[in-house]
């Protein structure tokens, strides 16, 4: 292809790449190194047949003009990424000089926001992750293995968790696990423990948000290795049981070989929605036992008083998280693709 063919051809995607990618990360970052203009204060006299007395009152006028001056805040530089609700870099300090061992000392920083947020995240990112490609693959072998009178239908259930919105198959979850729900019932009558509610505790509330996870993206996994295996050389597999390779055989040494790119492939795309798990932590109502960076985002910006920076800062902390996750898988298959 020319040069000049190639620069028309890719032009309306680098445009779109920066006036949606690029611009609004660059316009997080800037944010996240301002902080909301302190309120102006003024000493106003006030009179009365008694006397007069001052008062300090806020002077709207002067802060919305500082505001209207000044839209981005007042510059702090990198001291929103220490402050308590990011790493915490003087609690860290503390709770390391104070504690009496490990143990103390993770209970302590666990209770600051972002490390209780990340904790979670990392949890859920690092067990969905690999369970979906696992179920996923085994789906698609049984799928690749059936009949072909009851493939179809099989294909249409097997895609209905990645059909469902997110947020409506969280809630149905929700509804289910609840006391009143035909899980949540069933468990009590099963453990004869009519007290027992999935939602009141933390552990259970991390599995059940991670069953979710798998429930919902195991069906993305299933599609690719699925079509995958459609491209799977024959020749190859024939030869193999001629030689009399069993049937676990064939798929380690021939079927997993030749899915590897489809797995790394969906590793990467899974790691990155996994760390930005959000949906389901609403969906469950789970932030008494369960937050993520991405809910802690959501909090910022739907509070009573909308902190942008803090929303930017931790956005900007989840974009590293994504490059740090990434980092590994991207050198694997560059290192892959020098190779061949």
């Amino acid at each position: 292809m020319k040069h000049r063919t190639f620069f028309w051809f890719f032009l309306p995607t680098a445009l779109a790449m920066l006036l949606f990618i690029f611009l609004p990360i660059v316009s997080v970052v800037m944010q996240s190194v301002y902080i909301d203009h302190e309120q102006v204060f003024k000493e106003v006299e006030n009179c009365d047949i008694f006397g007069c007395k001052k008062a300090t009152v806020v002077d709207n006028d002067a802060t919305e003009q500082l505001r209207n001056e000044k839209p981005l805040g007042r510059f702090v530089g990198v001291s929103n990424y220490f402050n308590r609700s990011h790493l915490a870099s003087s609690e860290l300090k503390a709770a390391w000089e104070s504690s009496n061992g490990i143990g103390e000392f993770f209970s302590q920083v666990y209770n600051l926001p972002f490390y209780r947020a990340i904790t979670f995240t990392l949890v859920f990112t690092f067990t969905v992750t690999p369970l979906l490609i696992f179920f996923g693959f085994l789906i698609a072998i049984g799928v690749n293995s059936i009949s072909e009178r009851i493939k179809g239908v099989v294909i249409f259930f097997s895609l209905l968790p990645m059909i469902v919105t997110p947020l409506i198959g969280s809630l149905i979850l929700f509804w289910m696990i609840d006391s009143r729900g035909i899980i949540g019932s069933t468990l009590q009558r099963l453990l004869d423990d009519p007290d027992l509610s999935l939602k009141a505790s933390t552990p259970l509330t991390w599995i059940t948000l991670i069953v979710y996870g798998v429930w919902h993206a195991a069906p993305f996994a299933f599609v690719v290795f699925y079509a995958g295996l459609q491209t799977l050389p024959q020749d190859t597999l024939e030869s193999a049981m001629i030689d009399g390779a069993s049937r676990w055989e064939r798929v380690r040494y021939v079927v997993l070989p030749h899915l590897m790119p489809l797995v790394t492939f969906v590793a990467l795309i899974q790691l990155m929605d996994n760390f930005r798990v959000f949906e389901p932590i609403i969906g469950f109502n789970a932030s008494a036992h369960a937050t993520s960076l991405s809910s802690i985002i959501y909090s910022d910006l739907n509070g009573e008083s909308q902190l942008l920076s803090s929303a930017a800062t931790t956005s900007v902390l989840t974009i590293i998280g994504v490059i740090i996750l990434l980092s590994p898988v991207l050198v694997r298959t560059w290192r892959d693709w020098g190779k061949d």
